[in-house]
């Protein structure tokens, strides 16, 4: 597992939130803020791009801070889902039909 891989499989160096962070540009925080409040139909505000990675203190893009599966990992005290007796769950296999990437990524930390 690198050290920015997500708890749900997502690589959060990839993230536009992160990327945003990590750059401190309010224009990149505007464009994502934009894309994903079309995407998810929600209102995504450029303050609320903001996101030092789902398993580092700091700031977290609120989805992150709520969600179930990173919750759950964190809970019992896992690097990541891959590494769960219950693996796929519920909550995971709804996940990986959004984004199939982090499947394919937990799948390969699995055969690791």
């Amino acid at each position: 597992m690198t050290d920015m891989t997500a708890c749900c499989g997502l690589d959060c160096s990839q993230c536009d939130a992160r990327v945003a962070t990590l750059e401190d540009s309010e224009a990149k925080r505007k464009e994502t803020a934009k894309k994903w409040s079309e995407i998810y139909q929600a209102d995504i505000k450029p303050d609320d791009i903001r996101c030092d990675g789902c398993r580092r203190d700091g700031a977290k893009f609120h989805h992150c801070e709520v969600c179930e599966i990173r919750a759950c990992v964190l809970s019992r005290d896992l690097p990541h889902c891959a590494a769960c007796g219950d693996y796929i769950c519920d909550a995971l296999a709804g996940f990986i039909k959004l984004a199939p990437e982090a499947g394919a990524a937990l799948e390969k930390l699995r055969e690791a």
